[in-house]
């Protein structure tokens, strides 16, 4: 009794593994918030003190008239109220994220209520987050009104990041569009963050523009590309040194060249290469998991039941259509079979075999009584034959040979 209730007992610890992003997320959005704010106001003091201590200076030395100081005090007032503005639409996005992680962690904090993985609690807890990691899936996946469906029906809007992920994929198919505009306003918001982790988006980005200009090969465009180069790619000289060589190169060569790496740099591949490096870098400076958690934590799972005799030439009953089985192994089947490729083999200390195994021709093993029965309930023709229910292949009684387990 003991160990049964041992098994069933519920570790939150260990179940909350796979949930770190659900909170990592805003609280890292609110601290991006937070400096947006800092910045506008900082931007707004700088401006506004020496401003209206010009102003009030030149009052009271006489230098400026009545109507020069009123429309100074006129200009301040209203970029006073564009800060208002500003500042007004930053607290509602902090409500936002507030809530978002309010109702995170009471979602987490439920699970810590829970004793038992047989409790019905415990089930409906599991199927909040199942939908969680399915409409994170579609997300990445680029399924936005699914997503946003599926999280409408569940209730779960506040769970998911809708927000963050659309952004993302609206900027990343801009870049396959081949405009880099958003995604070069992006970096500009991020612009402390890129520099702090190093990160070389923005440089590919001014790279893709001189690129751009190069292809023409009209003389003002040109012009225009090496002034574009001395601002935006020289001041990386020291740690993209080969890429910006390669780019002075770029200026000898047409657009049709089949010489390398200008090749490269003209196809418009790059477009593609840009927006995956886009994805990369946003989730990495918004701490998201470059997988989909769902493949995370099916991976956990199919690690659990694969073995060595997986991965074999029959993948799934559901790609043989002599097959007469539709009850198939999660590793083998078409679906998860590549997912299950990397993930390493289960460790078991303990198996369970048929009483009475027996090997057919194609190596494949069955319970004797068990592969007679579903042979019979196939309705193999001929007396003495046998079916394998995976593969289909009918063999004689006699060709079974008997294993023994050692």
């Amino acid at each position: 009794m003991a160990a049964e209730l041992t098994s069933t007992k519920l570790n939150a610890e260990s179940h909350l593994l796979l949930d770190q992003p659900l909170l990592r997320l805003p609280h890292e959005l609110a601290r991006r918030n937070f400096k947006s704010l800092q910045r506008v106001v900082e931007r707004e003091k700088e401006y506004i003190l020496p401003a209206l201590k010009e102003a009030a200076n030149g009052s009271l030395a006489g230098t400026q008239s009545p109507e020069q100081t009123l429309a100074s005090l006129d200009a301040m007032i209203a970029r006073m109220q564009g800060l208002k503005r500003k500042m007004e639409a930053l607290q509602e996005e902090e409500k936002k994220i507030q809530t978002q992680s309010r109702k995170r962690i009471q979602h987490l904090q439920d699970l810590y209520k829970i004793q038992s993985l047989a409790d019905v609690k415990y089930d409906e807890w599991s199927r909040t987050r199942l939908d969680r990691l399915l409409v994170d899936h579609m997300l990445r996946s680029g399924y936005l009104e699914s997503a946003k469906q599926l999280a409408r029906e569940k209730g779960i809007e506040d769970l998911v990041d809708i927000n963050t992920f659309e952004q993302c994929q609206r900027i990343a198919e801009s870049l396959r569009r081949g405009e880099a505009k958003e995604a070069l306003q992006w970096c500009g918001e991020n612009k402390a963050a890129l520099k702090k982790s190093q990160h070389t988006l923005e440089f590919e980005l001014r790279l893709q523009q001189y690129i751009e200009m190069v292809r023409t090969g009209q003389r003002d465009k040109l012009l225009e590309a090496r002034e574009h180069a001395k601002k935006y790619l020289s001041p990386h000289l020291e740690t993209q040194s080969k890429e910006i060589l390669q780019a002075a190169g770029l200026l000898a060569f047409p657009k049709d060249t089949d010489v390398e790496p200008y090749k490269s740099m003209y196809s418009p591949e790059r477009w593609n290469y840009l927006s995956d490096l886009f994805v990369r870098t946003h989730h990495e400076l918004l701490s998201l998991p470059s997988r989909p958690l769902l493949h995370i934590a099916l991976s956990a799972g199919l690690s659990a039941l694969k073995t060595p005799s997986c991965h074999s030439a029959y993948a799934s009953s559901s790609s043989n259509s002599r097959s007469a089985t539709t009850s198939v192994c999660p590793i083998c089947s078409t679906e998860l079979n590549e997912l299950a490729r990397g993930v390493p083999y289960a460790h078991h200390s303990k198996s369970s075999v048929e009483s009475d195994p027996i090997i057919l021709p194609n190596g494949r093993m069955y319970g004797r009584e068990r592969l007679l029965e579903m042979s019979r309930k196939a309705g193999v023709v001929g007396e003495g034959k046998v079916k394998d229910p995976t593969t289909g292949e009918v063999f004689d009684e006699k060709d079974m040979k008997k294993v023994y387990i050692m």
